[in-house]
């Protein structure tokens, strides 16, 4: 006797089934920040805290210097957020009619003398003046906020001119970190948040520079127009305004 007359029903229920299940909701689209690379540490630990809130949602971060993201981000570039290292440049998007939303500050930096060749912290400031530093490592003021506030400090302490033939110059604090980790310079002048990473904390020891020897590094980020009303933006921007994410940014030094 042919089962056909009983396996068609059951076919034709499955598939009914099958239509009747509604499809999975599409994966959201990346959320794109473009940082400044005094953040590549942190954000790291940010990102993971961020994805056990939001699971499904991606991050992608670009590091590189805050001037430069600025010039990129006044010609179009794709980015739905800025982390800026100085608050200048999310203002200046934001006064050309670029944003979403006003900037608003995350943090302050502070920046180090940082060096595996010799510690800073016996002699501060003028352990640059040590007749074995023959390269010093700063980001360069032209476009990089740390390079800028490091130019201050050495003006501040009337070094500025007697080892301006000694500086090599990072595109970004974190170029400046690779000469100063690599050989390339004998000390860094670097970021807080750099030299509290693991990495660097395993092969130096750094200085803290007084904050009074250079104007606030205060930093901000801005959401950039082409995310108004994207839900990922917004759920960043509450994260990190939240409790986890200022523990972490203070994990790092910053204030």
């Amino acid at each position: 006797m042919s089962r056909l007359p009983f396996v068609l029903p059951a076919l034709l229920l499955l598939l009914s089934l099958a239509s009747a299940t509604p499809p999975l909701p599409a994966a959201p689209a990346p959320l794109t920040i473009a940082a400044a690379s005094d953040l590549q540490y942190v954000m790291d630990s940010l990102l993971v805290l961020y994805r056990r809130q939001q699971p499904r949602q991606q991050v992608k971060v670009v590091y590189g210097s805050s001037g430069k993201f600025y010039q990129q981000l006044s010609h179009g570039a794709p980015f739905d957020m800025f982390f800026s290292a100085d608050k200048s440049y999310p203002l200046k998007l934001q006064q050309q009619g670029l944003t979403a939303s006003a900037p608003q500050r995350y943090a302050t930096g502070r920046l180090v003398v940082w060096s595996k060749k010799l510690d800073p912290r016996k002699q501060g400031m003028n352990a640059l003046l040590n007749p074995a530093i023959h390269k010093i490592a700063m980001a360069n003021p032209a476009h990089a906020p740390y390079g800028q506030k490091a130019q201050e400090a050495l003006q501040h302490y009337n070094l500025y001119d007697k080892l301006k033939p000694r500086l090599v110059l990072g595109e970004n604090i974190s170029q400046t970190a690779q000469y100063a980790t690599t050989g390339a310079a004998d000390v860094g002048i670097l970021a807080l948040s750099l030299a509290r990473s693991p990495q660097l904390r395993r092969q130096g020891h750094y200085y803290l520079i007084p904050a009074d020897a250079h104007t606030p590094l205060e930093q901000a980020y801005v959401v950039m127009k082409r995310a108004a009303g994207n839900p990922a933006a917004a759920s960043f921007t509450a994260f990190i305004s939240g409790a986890s994410a200022k523990a972490a940014l203070k994990r790092y030094g910053f204030e």
